[in-house]
């Protein structure tokens, strides 16, 4: 039994959601998200006490199982519309930086050439500094993939540190050679 699929979705003011041909629609602030349910569960928005239920045709284990992700999907649709995600990443090392120019992010990590790296659409990209970078959006899959993509460009390594990290993210240091 899904737990967290039977949990109603409560829809926050400001937030309008309509299923129409199977396609989940999700309006806010923020902008505007929609996602296919698989045909396993189905959606309904219940207008008396504003929220929105998942239900699952029967008891097989992948229906099961698309029950929970699709409440916690359609869940996180909703905050995000209304108050957005966001990743911030610190780039740390001497010389290394980050700049936005246009609809791309060009970093300085150590390497001979400068690393650039497109913006999708959709998403908010701003360096307050040369050593952060913050990321926003109202998809919560689009805001934590672009943002892992770019620490991936140069990961934080574990002798002195250096690299793009998550900001508050903990990196261990190994002692060096001299230490033994």
């Amino acid at each position: 039994m899904s737990r967290i699929g039977n949990k109603p979705v409560e829809i926050l003011s400001g937030v309008t959601v309509s299923v129409a041909n199977g396609v989940v629609s999700v309006e806010g602030p923020e902008g505007k998200l929609s996602f296919e349910p698989r045909p396993e569960v189905s959606v309904e928005v219940n207008s008396e006490d504003n929220t929105v239920v998942v239900s699952r045709a029967n008891d097989q284990r992948e229906s099961r199982a698309f029950h929970g992700l699709t409440r916690s999907l359609i869940n996180n649709m909703v905050i995000g519309v209304k108050q957005g995600y966001e990743k911030r990443l610190e780039i740390v090392g001497v010389g290394y930086n980050g700049q936005i120019q246009g609809d791309t992010l060009k970093l300085r990590v150590g390497y001979a050439n400068e690393l650039q790296k497109k913006i999708p659409m959709g998403l908010d990209v701003s360096c307050p500094d040369n050593t952060h970078i913050v990321v926003k959006g109202p998809d919560k899959q689009k805001v934590g993939q672009f943002a892992a993509e770019v620490r991936a460009l140069r990961k934080p390594e574990p002798y002195k540190g250096k690299g793009i990290r998550y900001e508050g993210e903990h990196v261990k240091i190994k002692p060096g050679k001299a230490a033994t």
